[in-house]
């Protein structure tokens, strides 16, 4: 298991949000757990010096592009990126130094999978760039995928078959826990053995760490197949549930 680090980004400010709370609307003010003083760089930096790689720039809206150039810029080929990605957008993202785009509500349409806008997509930047992002939440027993700052239910639930037949548009998977993320309230087990037991490629959880014992949690029931992102619970986002030196050393031994 490795720990994927992320940064967030917000108005311009990299921020822990609880991302349900996030609307259209930009006068409805999210929940935020952190808001930091520091730029996007000095996270970059940190995340580089102590070797955790692979991690994700997230733009939350609009206002974010500055930060996120100034994170690829301190480690290119450091960060995936993701955030209103489009065909058009992200080749641009892979020049600036960004190693993979994530994508989401681009190829989701009503609710609806766009095949002809994920073929457009792997045609201009190909699979080996592509991460997908199938965070869900649950309704009726089952994960479903949610986009639009992950109020809309699709139609796609998150099965063994919709796994397999994803991971032939994609290099990893993405998947908050979207019930459980940012409340820093323990993980969501069931949703982390389902991606375990069926996921045929590489695949990062996120979502509602509160602990080392939660991290622990993760790695065992997730079969020690999944990686790992930690967010609102950690020390330098203002958490006090997770120390970042901890976590450093929990990678180095994996």
């Amino acid at each position: 298991m490795k720990i994927r680090p992320c940064i967030d980004i917000h108005q311009g400010k990299v921020k822990q949000i609880v991302g349900s709370t996030l609307k259209d609307d930009v006068t409805e003010r999210p929940c935020e757990n952190f808001v930091s003083t520091l730029p996007s760089s000095w996270y970059a930096d940190l995340f580089r010096k102590d070797g955790l790689t692979g991690g994700h720039v997230i733009m939350l809206g609009a206002g974010c592009e500055e930060e996120a150039g100034a994170a690829l810029a301190s480690w290119p080929g450091g960060f995936q990126i993701g955030g209103g990605i489009t065909a058009s957008n992200a080749r641009h993202w892979l020049d600036i130094g960004a190693s993979h785009v994530i994508v989401t509500s681009f190829v989701f349409q009503d609710g609806l999978f766009r095949q002809d806008r994920m073929d457009a997509l792997l045609k201009e930047v190909g699979r080996q760039r592509i991460v997908l992002d199938l965070s869900c939440r649950k309704k009726d027993g089952k994960y479903y995928v949610v986009t639009d700052r992950w109020q809309k239910f699709t139609e796609l639930a998150v099965t063994d078959e919709t796994l397999s037949r994803f991971s032939l548009f994609a290099d990893e998977f993405l998947v908050h826990g979207v019930d459980v993320e940012g409340k820093k309230m323990g993980v969501d087990l069931e949703l982390v053995g389902l991606l375990a037991s069926f996921s045929p490629i590489v695949t990062t959880y996120a979502g509602g760490v509160s602990s080392m014992q939660d991290v622990k949690s993760v790695q065992e029931k997730g079969l020690n197949r999944l990686d790992l992102t930690v967010g609102s619970a950690l020390d330098i986002f203002g958490g006090k549930g997770v120390r970042y030196e901890e976590l450093v050393a929990f990678q180095r031994v994996c």
